[in-house]
């Protein structure tokens, strides 16, 4: 069983990428399968930080082909900007990148109507895109009539295809759209991506019944997942274990191991609920010492404890193994830690995260205190050598989560990851407590 699968289980920015980068030296393939240009993974090497968002984050390794699957939604100016400045710093690109000629692409009135619908919800709130045009592109996608796929742009049929959607899109959203300049520019794109472009199904399901060692990159959090997280404030794709298969093509039974990523506190970027959220200095000295701002906005994350029952939530659905705790070193410093380990809903305690949004937003969380830490961790290498309430909160987190952990980071380099030898216990699923019907 050759496949392994690296999956956030909050609302994205859980450092997935710098553990993909280093569980890349024990497969052959990467696979990208959902997401696109909103999903930015940082990998810091030998002194160098390099920020990635649709290329996976095996790119930096030799001998290992990188595929971005059908699943993914692709903007050519982004990913050949991507391989540009990849290039640039002497990482080698020809022969390790594989597209897929599924994937649907971006054009420019996705982006227009990203920008025209995010503030769209009852009561004006934002869902908080990145303003790439990402939402709109599956939507067409899913609408099938307006959708144009990156092998559509090999066919000759192409320009008329693209001259009937853009007099579409330009009369639905009131916009002037160049034609003309558009089918030049993405002509260009096409000819630039073209040695890269192919069948990625076939090649992965040739790769699995070959026995060849796959790891898959998912892209944002679980909590962001367009059926399972906290909807509307969403991403537009299956970011959590169970969009592997219809993402990638290849089928579950070739996933043998699932890696859960969870940063050791909450972040959240955008609108929506985030129950321990803490707007206040506690917030502020965790986004100062964890750097938490965008890899691809930039924009500030919103801080807070960690929240145990949305993490078992998002454990269960993604058919997790084990956990990867990442940024311990972060929270040095603090005389108290705090968990949220149930809420309280109505006056109701609960362990089941709730499914309607309201429910969540009514949620108050219960916290475990647990004694915090003063040394710094970021030249620590072995699990036993962690400060001894360190490897209290880590087994807190484990308990409560029903997973062990496997892996904690303290620091963004390669080498500032410690892997727990042997893994601790693996607990059974806690059972939840669930929450009354939102209309009970």
């Amino acid at each position: 069983m050759p496949g392994t699968c690296v999956v956030g289980l909050q609302w994205g920015d859980e450092a997935k990428g710098k553990l993909v980068d280093i569980l890349t030296e024990q497969h052959e393939i990467v696979v990208r399968y959902a997401g696109g240009a909103n999903a930015g993974h940082t990998v810091v090497s030998d002194g160098q930080t390099w920020k990635l968002s649709l290329i996976p984050s095996g790119i930096l390794r030799n001998g290992v082909a990188c595929v971005v699957t059908g699943g993914v939604v692709l903007d050519p100016a982004a990913v050949i900007k991507e391989i540009d400045g990849l290039e640039s710093r002497g990482v080698t690109i020809a022969g390790k990148l594989l597209v897929s000629d599924r994937a649907h692409v971006v054009f420019p009135w996705h982006v227009a109507e990203d920008k025209l619908l995010d503030g769209s919800l009852s009561g004006g709130e934002p869902i908080g895109t990145t303003g790439r045009g990402i939402g709109p592109c599956y939507r067409d996608k899913v609408g099938r009539s307006l959708a144009i796929r990156l092998g559509d742009l090999y066919r000759p049929e192409f320009p008329a295809q693209l001259a009937h959607i853009t007099a579409l899109k330009a009369k639905l959203l009131g916009v002037e759209f160049d034609v003309a300049a558009i089918r030049e520019q993405y002509r260009q794109y096409a000819e630039r991506l073209r040695p890269f472009v192919c069948d990625t199904t076939s090649y992965l399901l040739d790769a699995v019944e070959a026995g060849r060692k796959v790891l898959f990159e998912g892209a944002q959090g679980a909590l962001l997942d367009v059926d399972h997280g906290t909807y509307p404030f969403v991403t537009s794709s299956n970011s959590s274990g169970v969009g592997i298969s219809n993402g990638s093509g290849v089928p579950g039974r070739w996933i043998e191991r699932v890696i859960g990523v969870v940063k050791a506190y909450s972040t959240r970027v955008g609108g929506g609920p985030m129950p321990t959220e803490q707007d206040n200095a506690v917030g502020q000295r965790i986004r100062d010492r964890g750097n938490e701002y965008g890899t691809v906005t930039r924009r500030p994350r919103r801080c807070g404890w960690f929240d145990a029952v949305a993490a078992r939530y998002t454990a269960r659905l993604s058919g997790v193994d084990e956990l990867a705790v990442m940024l311990l070193d972060v929270l040095s410093g603090f005389d108290e830690l705090a968990i949220c380990s149930a809420y309280m809903i109505d006056g109701r305690r609960v362990t089941q995260f709730p499914s309607h949004i309201d429910d969540v937003k009514r949620a108050e969380p219960v916290y475990e205190m647990l004694p915090g830490w003063h040394e710094e961790l970021t030249g620590v290498r072995r699990y036993d050598d962690l400060p001894e309430n360190a490897r209290r909160y880590l087994a807190r987190i484990g308990e409560l989560l029903g997973r062990p952990v496997t892996v904690v980071s303290v620091g963004p380099d390669r080498a500032q990851t410690i892997f727990c030898d042997p893994a601790p216990k693996r607990h059974p699923w806690p059972r939840p407590q669930h929450p009354a019907p939102a209309n009970a």
